[in-house]
């Protein structure tokens, strides 16, 4: 056998006998730890007389009562009188949800405002006129022998028409009802102060628009 063969056979049995010396042989001594001595320092205690309080400083931002928006509608109460027979109560809702969102706490009123008295007494009137005629048409012939009255001629010439009449009647007094009674009104008022008319200014008054009234309005009470 050369060296080769020998160094090649002789390698890997010593390295095992070594494994198993080290795995019998007993461990190494620890080693001594060491013992640090802290060195306690008495507490220092703050003296309570001489300590500062430092007040932090208060930032007065402005608040939202200043600035017109926000908690400054509660207290406040805004009044839209509008025509409810002119269909305008989805125009006078619309406003009011915006102002209870523009001012949170605003008292919003609604409330019809009526037509003038003239007006509104002969709204009465139509639907007697309206029944009358629809009654003389479909009875006639028996209401004017009674009262010994001759038949007018206008009597025979919506008589020849009855059902066309009486319908032409009843939609016409209603239109005219309708009309009498309706005011073309959408008034607003903040506080009892009148800021905004559509009977003076023939138009609506936009979103924009009223939330800046509105807003002055509560700012400034004699502001209208």
């Amino acid at each position: 056998m050369d060296r080769t063969q020998i160094l090649l056979v002789g390698l890997p049995i010593f390295l095992f006998f070594s494994d198993v010396f080290n795995l019998f042989s007993p461990p190494p001594p620890s080693k001594p730890t060491t013992h640090h001595h802290h060195h306690h320092h008495p507490s220092i205690q703050p003296n309570p007389q001489t300590t500062t309080h430092i007040q932090e400083p208060i930032l007065d931002f402005p608040t939202q009562k200043q600035s017109g928006i926000g908690p400054i509608g509660v207290g406040n109460t805004v009044n839209i009188d509008f025509c409810t027979s002119c269909s305008y109560k989805g125009n006078a809702v619309t406003v009011k949800n915006m102002l209870e969102a523009e001012f949170p706490g605003i008292n919003v009123v609604l409330a019809n405002y009526p037509a003038p008295l003239p007006k509104r007494l002969l709204s009465k009137v139509v639907p007697v006129v309206q029944f009358g005629l629809i009654i003389t048409i479909s009875a006639g012939e028996q209401i004017f022998p009674r009262l010994g009255i001759t038949p007018p001629p206008w009597y025979y010439s919506l008589r020849s028409n009855r059902f066309g009449s009486m319908a032409s009647i009843w939609l016409l007094g209603n239109f005219l009802q309708s009309f009498l009674q309706s005011s073309g009104a959408f008034e607003v008022y903040c506080n009892g102060d009148l800021i905004f008319s559509k009977l003076q200014q023939k138009r609506f008054p936009g979103e924009i628009e009223l939330r800046d009234l509105v807003s002055r309005t509560i700012a400034n009470p004699r502001y209208v």
